[in-house]
């Protein structure tokens, strides 16, 4: 090999090692740290919307500025109210999602893992599912009264169906090589579930739990808002009734505060039970 030819390879390994080195990402607009993208649309909404509310392009009975709901908020929390009717209704939703989750395990799981019983009880469910939510209200009313039972019987129904679908669905659908698998170690029905179904299930059935959560947060507000005299909903209605846009915003506010916050708990259990296959 010539002086040329060895000098022309140097200067080529050289040129590769110089591009490897540098990372395309760092040349270029600044970087934003990934557990803060998320705050992007969120700031530069409130930002535009505040900047609008004091130019006077927003009317403030209608929708007042979001300083003026904040210190809605610091208002009701210094009252008390703001604990009282929160710690309600996250009770509602904590009972009503238990409930709902539950039975959506154990019909989810039969209806997974028995053919019998999926015949015999999915369309039945599948056509209780179509049912809007609002429906059910009056019937449970009738049944049920106004009372606390009324109210934690329709979030239970809501944070039935997303967990029942998912988990039947996950059970369904686990690679059957894996089943043979287990029947070759001549594992017994318990143990195959345990060991292999419910593994193999396990990341759908935590989409299920989250997707019920979020409709147990959303059932709360039909729930609360029918009947109510406690609760966030409860202020909501209040704030309409006496013309209070900012405290019908700041329920709206913390329904979403509380609703982030228990989602992001739901996804962090699931990452500890999913271990390294968590994303």
């Amino acid at each position: 090999m010539s002086t040329a030819e060895q000098n022309r390879r140097l200067m080529w390994k050289g040129a590769t090692a110089e591009t490897t080195a540098k990372p395309p990402d760092k040349i270029g607009p600044v970087l934003i740290p990934d557990q803060f993208l998320g705050w992007i649309i969120p700031v530069s909404v409130l930002l535009v919307w505040e900047l609008f509310a004091r130019l006077g392009m927003l009317p403030p009975n209608w929708l007042p500025a979001p300083t003026v709901v904040g210190r809605t908020i610091y208002q009701l929390a210094v009252a008390g109210d703001l604990w009282k009717h929160a710690g309600i209704t996250i009770a509602r939703v904590a009972m009503g999602f238990l409930l709902g989750a539950s039975a959506g395990t154990l019909f989810g799981g039969l209806t997974g893992y028995l053919p019998v019983a999926r015949k015999l009880l999915d369309p039945s469910l599948q056509a209780l599912r179509s049912v809007p939510s609002i429906a059910w209200v009056p019937l449970f009313l009738l049944w049920l009264g106004i009372q606390e039972t009324s109210k934690i019987t329709l979030i239970a129904l809501g944070a039935f169906f997303p967990v029942y679908l998912n988990l039947s669905v996950a059970v369904r659908h686990v690679d059957p090589k894996l089943l043979e698998v287990g029947k070759l170690y001549r594992l017994s029905s318990f143990q195959m579930v345990r060991r292999l179904v419910l593994p193999a299930a396990l990341p759908e059935y935590i989409v299920g739990l989250r997707s019920g959560l979020g409709l147990a947060w959303m059932f709360v507000v039909a729930a609360e808002l029918l009947g109510a005299s406690s609760g966030i909903g409860y202020l909501m209605v209040d704030g309409e009734m006496t013309g209070r846009a900012a405290v019908i915003l700041a329920s709206v506010i913390l329904f979403a505060v509380f609703g982030k916050v228990t989602d992001w708990m739901m996804t962090a259990i699931g990452r500890r039970l999913l271990g390294h296959r968590a994303r």
